[in-house]
């Protein structure tokens, strides 16, 4: 029997050592409870860092990026990028041996990720004129403009597949296999214990000739960063995918493991920690505070204090991984100063009271990211803003920061993918407020803006669309609905002794095996 002591509590669990130092079980920690495994309908990461290995893309992405072979054996191009051709892979089977086909392909599409995946949607709804259906193996996109960034948004983060047959009934965030996934993955669901783990076992049926060398793999939810190391070097924990930048050098000096930076993972990639306003508080609603709050945060103490040099301080709104896209110095660190942002809230009529408070402001987020909620708890004090943070496992979150709009400030990692398209889009256009999770947190609206989108993800001209969102960057960072704190930099880690990992990908660990 062996012991584990779950997020720093005082609550233990007591299980049996198949879940640990068993040669034929992965054992995974994840930093919160995903509350629900339907990666279609959110951009979580504790949601992908689980789903993504029981789902499929039409395609999958490598180390570098490029799309290869998933659901889709192949795909072809027309000469006008005006129509893609996707040919399904064949025997590809559900987890209840019912066939994908093109249907269901067309149902993931147009019923449920263009209404509630957050990136899919801001990107793609405007894009995709419809889906046809040509036999049960093949499908085409028909687009209303050509759009470039299509193949790099089909994985299964971007753009899960899910079965018609059972997700098809009802409304799509009450269907009961969200808590219970039938997918087409190399890991089939088993069971699901809330706050606790996730169990998933090998396809033996998966239709790739390379099949999962684990018979099951387990997810335990381990909020604390410090919880998962000690577990990870105690070896009851065989695989951590966003090691903490404080706990990298412990885990290198043991020895024991394999540590390597990535510049994506469950959930995206080129993340940006990101404040974000809400801005149908009247307060917020006001540009001077905004203003203040901004020049209140000192950004290199992030950079410094929370991720030791795994990262940087934000200098634009478009993360620096994707150069040709980024504006440097667009949101420059100069900006910081505590005489200025209390000069701002005199002007804004927030004076300090006999306490010294000018201001008190709730902010909501993952419980893992406490401690950016205590450092800026530290530097607004210094201006007489009361910061009360809540913290809230993922489900909790998105419901009251996306469906309830129950919230003064937000805490989000943004990850902005690998082109504008994919993960920077959805934070900002009009069209994309609403229930759904993590998409225009602050229900940001500006026409040119959405305009210059619509025009930078329509051109196949790199240099035209690089101009396109160096102007959306100049705009947004006057405007400042949201203000851009780090970008974060991925580190995985896993036992010396296993091998055969992508951790760049949702479905990290399709191949790994003991050496």
């Amino acid at each position: 029997m062996r012991k584990w002591l779950i997020g720093g509590s005082f609550a233990v669990l007591w299980i049996t050592s198949l879940w640990a130092q068993d040669t034929n079980t992965l054992v995974v920690a994840v930093q919160a409870d995903p509350g629900h495994l339907n990666p279609a309908i959110s951009t979580a990461s504790p949601v992908h860092a689980v789903a993504d290995s029981i789902f499929n893309g039409l395609v999958a992405l490598d180390a570098e990026v490029s799309p290869v072979p998933d659901l889709a054996e192949s795909w072809q191009v027309s000469a006008d990028g005006l129509q893609y051709r996707f040919t399904l892979t064949a025997g590809a089977t559900w987890h209840d041996g019912k066939p994908v086909t093109a249907a269901d392909v067309k149902f993931s599409f147009e019923d449920v990720l263009l209404k509630k995946h957050a990136r899919t949607r801001a990107s793609l709804a405007s894009v995709l004129d419809r889906i046809d259906i040509v036999d049960d193996r093949t499908a085409v996109f028909k687009l209303k403009r050509a759009y470039p960034a299509l193949l790099e948004q089909l994985d299964a983060t971007e753009a899960p597949i899910l079965p018609r047959h059972v997700y098809g009934d009802g409304e799509i965030e009450r269907n009961a296999a969200n808590l219970k996934p039938v997918g087409s993955g190399a890991y089939k669901f088993e069971s699901y214990s809330k706050d606790s783990s996730v169990v998933l076992v090998r396809n033996d049926t998966y239709f790739k000739t390379a099949r999962p060398q684990f018979a099951r793999m387990v997810f335990r939810v381990i909020p604390d960063a410090t919880t998962q190391v000690q577990a990870f070097l105690r070896g009851e924990v065989d695989y951590i995918g966003r090691v903490p930048p404080s706990e990298i050098k412990r885990i290198e000096d043991s020895g024991t493991a394999s540590v390597v930076d990535v510049k994506s993972g469950p959930g995206g990639s080129n993340c940006i920690m990101t404040l974000g306003f809400n801005l149908e508080r009247p307060q917020l609603a006001k540009p001077e505070v905004r203003q203040a709050i901004a020049a209140a945060i000192d950004r290199k103490a992030f950079a410094t204090q929370i991720l030791f040099g795994r990262g940087r301080a934000a200098d634009a709104p478009i993360a620096s991984g994707i150069s040709w896209a980024h504006a440097a110095g667009t949101f420059p660190a100069s900006l910081y100063d505590p005489a200025r942002a209390a000069s701002l809230l005199d002007t804004a009529g927030l004076r300090a009271s006999g306490g010294g408070e000018r201001l008190a402001l709730d902010i909501v987020q993952f419980a893992s990211f406490g401690r950016y909620a205590d450092l800026l708890r530290q530097q607004f004090a210094a201006v007489g803003i009361t910061l009360r943070p809540r913290l809230l496992d993922p489900a909790a979150m998105a419901a009251a920061v996306f469906t309830r709009r129950d919230f003064d400030l937000t805490l989000v990692s943004y990850c902005n993918g690998n082109d504008p398209e994919i993960g920077v889009r959805r934070m900002y256009v009009s069209s994309n407020i609403g229930n759904i999770p993590f998409s225009n947190a602050a229900a940001y609206r500006n026409a040119e803006v959405d305009a210059l989108f619509a025009e930078a993800g329509g051109s196949v001209d790199r240099g035209k669309r690089a101009d396109a969102y160096r102007k959306i960057q100049q705009i947004v960072a006057r405007d400042l609905p949201y203000v851009w704190l780090v970008e974060t930099d991925f580190t995985a880690a896993w036992r010396k002794d296993l091998t055969g990992f992508a951790p760049w990908s949702g479905q990290f660990a399709e191949r790994a095996r003991n050496k």
